[in-house]
Parts: C-alpha cells; structure tokens; sequence
C-alpha cells in the first residue's frame, strides 16, 4: 500500500556541505578531514579500541567548533518553512546548527556532538554541550567509560525506518550539501514519493538521482529563494 503524501508536509535532508558554510570542514572535499586523518585512526569501533584517547580528542576538537559555529542563511531558511509548513530534518550532520537556527524536528541520523553515551550502551546520553571536552576515564553509572554519540562506519545509523516513512509522505523534499556517497543514510532519498517535488542543492554532483532536480551551487545563496518560494506561492524560485 502506497503512502499518501501530505501537501503541508517538507522534509529536508542535509549533508556537511550545509554546516561547511558555517565553517565547519567536511570529511571529502580537498581540505576536508579525512587529510588530515584516516578514518581507520579515528572513525571505526576498532580505532575506539586500541586507542580511545585519540577517538576522544579527535571529536572534543570538533565539539569545540561545532559550539564555536553559527548557523548561515541556509540553516535559517530551513527553520523558516515552519511558518507554514510541517518540517522534518533529517540531517547527517552531527552539529546542532539546525536546532540553534529554530528547527524543531531534527533527526540525526549518525548521532549527535553535544551528547556523550556508554561506550557499552546506546542509551542513556549525556549532554556535553558547550564545547566540553570527554575525557578518558569519564565513566557513566554502569562503569563503562563514555564515547561520543556519533555513529562510526561499521555501525547501524540511527532513525533509518523513521527517515523513510517521513519521505514516503512528504510533498516537497529538499536535499542540501550531501554527496549522496554516505551509504546507507543515501538509501533514505529512495523512499520518496514519485509525485513529491524534489530539489537538491549541492556543489558537489553533476547528476542526482532519478526525479530529483539540481540546484547546483552555494547552499546559503539558493536555499532561501528556494523556501521563500515555497512560502509565497507553494513552487520553488527558479
């Protein structure tokens, strides 16, 4: 049985490209993180294995600017649409820029920098905004040591189901700053109805994926033309 969209509803689905513009680096393009480390050193359950101490520093610094960064123009635009819209971010960001910026139903779907959760356990998280720094031997009540709330390659995404059935019935679906390579989040865009209208914004393809319209160019310029469009007269500014 087919899902029935609903004409008020927009998801909107971000990659890094939209916190790059807030300052924050990527991991793929040519000045992005993955330069200046492996993923292997810093992004994998075995790396949190053989040397915590490393996972830890590496995302403490990107806590810090990740609370140091503001959200751009992109980030308000989206936060915008809920004047008139029902909105759902679905987000692979780890930042919370979204948040900061008014959105009010934000889904991380690789986790989140500002919580902390047992290196043993999903849950309970622990708030570690501001910046704050997780330290080897910071342990939680069932004596496990903390880790950060970030889904590490090799492990299952967060909110898969959940993204799907929300694309299955949005109208309009609006995609910014992803390369489409991070799978299986990428997956998440196939569930959108045929009949949704469906634009991404990105500088980084030539090519999307079937009935998808590109946008290609800078996130903070074209995404709030595209949402004062859809705020004036329900279409997308060309």
């Amino acid at each position: 049985m087919l899902s029935q969209t609903n004409p008020k509803k927009i998801v909107v689905f971000t990659g890094a490209g939209i916190s790059a513009e807030s300052g924050l680096q990527t991991f793929r393009d040519s000045d992005g993180l993955w330069n200046n480390y492996q993923l292997e050193e810093v992004a994998t359950p075995k790396a949190w294995a053989i040397h915590p101490e490393v996972v830890l520093a590496f995302y403490n610094e990107r806590r810090k600017q990740a609370f140091e960064a503001q959200p751009n123009a992109a980030h308000k635009a989206v936060a915008k649409l809920e004047e008139q819209y029902e909105v759902i971010v679905i987000t692979q960001n780890v930042d919370d820029l979204h948040e900061r910026a008014g959105s009010t139903q934000v889904i991380h779907v690789h986790g989140e920098l500002k919580y902390a959760r047992s290196s043993k356990y999903d849950s309970p998280l622990f708030l570690y905004d501001k910046g704050k720094a997780i330290q080897f031997g910071d342990i939680c009540d069932n004596g496990s040591q903390l880790r950060p709330h970030i889904v590490w390659f090799g492990e299952h995404i967060h909110h898969y189901e959940l993204s799907k059935k929300h694309l299955e019935t949005a109208s309009k679906i609006l995609v910014v700053g992803t390369s489409l390579l991070v799978y299986p989040a990428a997956h998440i865009l196939e569930g959108a109805s045929i009949d949704a209208e469906k634009i991404i914004v990105t500088q980084q393809l030539d090519k999307t994926p079937p009935g998808y319209e590109l946008r290609k160019g800078n996130a903070a310029a074209l995404v709030p033309n595209i949402v004062d469009g859809w705020l004036n007269n329900g279409k997308a500014a060309i």
